[in-house]
């Protein structure tokens, strides 16, 4: 685990019993930005109570409808790339296999190893979203197009190095001629669409819950979908937000890949859509909106859920907000904006890596002073010279071990003085 990541571990949210900032931050919200916790949520989807109403309904009127499915190996290229199956529904992972893990997959279909099931939904009669199993459509798909060469087969090393095309033609019509097992969720399971997307979505986490565990974010990713959790998978591609964070393609990414971001570990985990997230939410935070639960998780569990229900406009909005912001933050303080200046071993030094605790701060400070950019730009060498004397005096009062709320308004004014300072 990075330093990074331990800093997150003891933030702003991470302790029971945080008490409300109130709205003395001078952080001003987008109108309908403001949230009102106590509000009834407008969806299933929106809110936990409403969610085990429905579940507890089991013993009733609920029931998940399934059959079982065969698909011949050779069919799976072209049901892939058919208007029929969809591959990227919302609550889906993000892509995780190497060259290697998929090579292995096409051995184990050449020698008949029982293989997973796949998990589908019938999203429409006849149309289905791939709740389980993508990785394994994929990799068979894109081997059957010649997009990889298999690498570390154990029981086939004359194999290695060859694509589909290159092998000989009866091992061809061997991995052809195996079958991959399906369950599909039928379209009759949800009597509402609410019902069904949150069912399906049930479905995702159960099954997922024995392989690799959820993180929070691939958690909320699969139960609360919504606008603000598509804004926030959206603006992960933000290529200033990617590079302040380092969220780049490795040196020596596999040729192949279908991503080449799938090996950064913050890519895979989706902590970079929570990264995101967690900027909307310490907005929301400092402007006194605290939800019905205050640790972390919960807490960006609670803004997810209630910031779904923004509207469209509003969605924009803070699109533009947050892509001007994480430009406006390159722009002045350059790749490194987020790492912190400390004393270690008796010398002041760049701990080299971005951090939370300056991330945040830094973040809500230039989206608050947007107006002033221009200014900022021009004065961009004076400021990135001036930060290590910040962190000089101030680097005891940001510090991640403090949490309560009143640390956080402190950060905030911090940061946004030693801006100020530079504009007068």
């Amino acid at each position: 685990m990075s330093s990074s990541r331990q800093l997150d571990l003891n933030d702003w949210a991470s302790t029971e019993g945080v008490e409300a900032v109130g709205d003395n931050t001078g952080l001003d919200l987008l109108p309908g930005e403001k949230i009102d916790f106590t509000a009834p949520p407008t969806s299933v989807l929106q809110g936990f109570p409403e969610r085990e109403n429905i579940v507890r309904r089991g013993q009733t009127d609920f029931r998940i409808v399934t059959e079982q499915a065969r698909y011949q190996v050779a069919q799976i290229p072209d049901l892939v790339g058919s208007d029929e199956w969809n591959l990227n529904p919302d609550f889906q992972r993000r892509h995780r296999w190497d060259v290697s893990k998929r090579s292995r997959l096409i051995e184990s279909i050449m020698l008949n190893v029982p293989i997973p099931p796949i998990f589908l939904y019938e999203a429409e009669l006849s149309r289905f979203e791939v709740m389980d199993g993508l990785q394994r459509l994929t990799a068979i798909s894109e081997f059957f197009k010649d997009s990889y060469e298999l690498q570390d087969l154990e029981y086939f090393p004359d194999l290695n190095g060859k694509s589909f095309s290159s092998i000989d033609d009866v091992t061809r019509r061997i991995i052809g001629r195996r079958y991959l097992s399906a369950v599909v969720l039928l379209h009759e399971t949800g009597k509402t669409p609410e019902e069904a997307d949150l069912l399906k979505q049930l479905v995702f986490e159960r099954i997922n819950s024995g392989g690799v565990d959820l993180t929070p974010q691939e958690s909320r990713n699969a139960l609360l979908s919504g606008r603000m959790n598509r804004l926030c998978l959206d603006l992960a591609d933000t290529p200033s937000f990617r590079r302040l964070w380092g969220i780049t393609a490795p040196e020596g990414a596999a040729e192949g890949d279908e991503d080449p971001l799938s090996a950064h570990p913050f890519y895979r985990s989706m902590y970079d859509v929570e990264l995101v997230l967690r900027f909307f939410a310490y907005r929301q935070r400092l402007a006194g909106g605290v939800g019905p639960r205050r640790n972390l998780r919960g807490y960006l569990d609670s803004y997810l859920s209630a910031a779904n229900r923004y509207s469209e406009e509003l969605i924009e909005e803070l699109r533009h907000l947050f892509t001007q912001t994480a430009d406006l933050v390159e722009q002045v303080l350059g790749e490194k904006a987020f790492w912190l200046y400390r004393l270690r071993r008796g010398s002041w030094q760049w701990i080299e890596e971005p951090a939370v605790v300056a991330y945040e701060p830094l973040m809500l400070a230039f989206s608050q002073r947007l107006s002033a950019a221009e200014a900022l730009v021009e004065k961009s060498t004076a400021i990135a010279a001036d930060l290590p004397r910040f962190y000089k005096e101030n680097g005891d009062r940001i510090d991640g071990r403090k949490v309560n709320s009143r640390d956080l308004e402190e950060r905030n004014r911090l940061y946004l003085g030693f801006l100020d300072a530079h504009l007068i």
